[in-house]
């Protein structure tokens, strides 16, 4: 693999993370996953605007970079035209410590890897570990801190499924580990809305503009009650086979042929 670091193409085993890179050491940072079709990044203009919005939460300034360019550069170093991309910055290199200090230099690094296989159906458990934090900002960035996130899905697998749905302090059902949640119940298309602590993922935006998807709490009684259900990020959609080993209805099939 070639990756793009701090405006240079480098193998992957060449490149390298300064130890003091406040993303590494401290999560300090935001990144976004963008889907690439025919050499295309999709729905760039909403990544670059999260990305922004994550920076100027954490008051990391933005970067001096073309990302365009940047991001065609690694793709054909690559040679890939479908491609899943990771646009990752963090603060960069600074003093020790958990209150950022000195001038910031943000680290922006950039990956290409294939686009992943289709997946089948996900058997989905509810989190017993952690819960998502709806009071926190966080809860509306892709920060570096993915922990809660690791060790949902790390229960899920020990309970022999796929992924795991996370509740919010209130009980309510929010999201998958990296993934939007949506039922289809009662006729309507629902997802849980940013207040109870669901990301504003980029194909769950799209999904409400352009399907009519509407936001409701969601409990947990409601997933027995779902006349199917589906997951989504921006590398497309995945149809829930199960949640705690009940199974429900294949999504609609107007649902189905869906793409972000």
């Amino acid at each position: 693999m070639i990756l793009w670091l701090n405006g240079a193409l480098l193998p992957a085993a060449e490149a390298r993370i300064d130890p003091a890179d406040r993303g590494f050491s401290l999560g300090d940072g935001v990144f976004e996953t963008i889907c690439v079709r025919e050499g295309k990044p999709l729905h760039l203009p909403r990544h670059l605007a999260r990305l922004q919005a994550g920076l100027d939460l954490l008051a990391i300034p933005r970067p001096e970079v073309r990302f365009v360019e940047a991001m065609q550069a690694v793709l054909a170093a690559n040679s890939l035209s479908e491609a899943a991309l990771r646009l990752t910055v963090s603060r960069g290199v600074a003093a020790r410590g958990v209150l950022p200090q000195g001038p910031v230099f943000p680290t922006v690094l950039m990956t290409a890897s294939p686009l992943p296989a289709t997946l089948p159906a996900a058997r989905l458990v509810i989190a017993q570990a952690t819960r998502r934090n709806e009071f926190s900002p966080l809860s509306r960035v892709k920060s570096l801190n993915y922990l809660d996130n690791i060790l949902a899905r790390q229960e899920a697998a020990s309970r022999d499924a796929d992924d795991a749905l996370l509740l919010n302090t209130q009980g309510f059902v929010v999201e998958a580990t990296a993934a939007n949640l949506f039922l289809c119940l009662e006729g309507a298309l629902i997802t849980p809305p940013l207040a109870d602590g669901a990301l504003p993922g980029i194909a769950r935006a799209l999904l409400i503009e352009h399907e009519g998807a509407v936001e409701r709490s969601v409990l947990p009684q409601d997933l027995a009650r779902a006349e199917g259900a589906f997951l989504s990020n921006s590398l497309g959609l995945r149809a829930v086979a199960s949640v705690e080993g009940r199974r429900l209805p294949a999504p609609p099939t107007r649902i189905a042929g869906l793409r972000p």
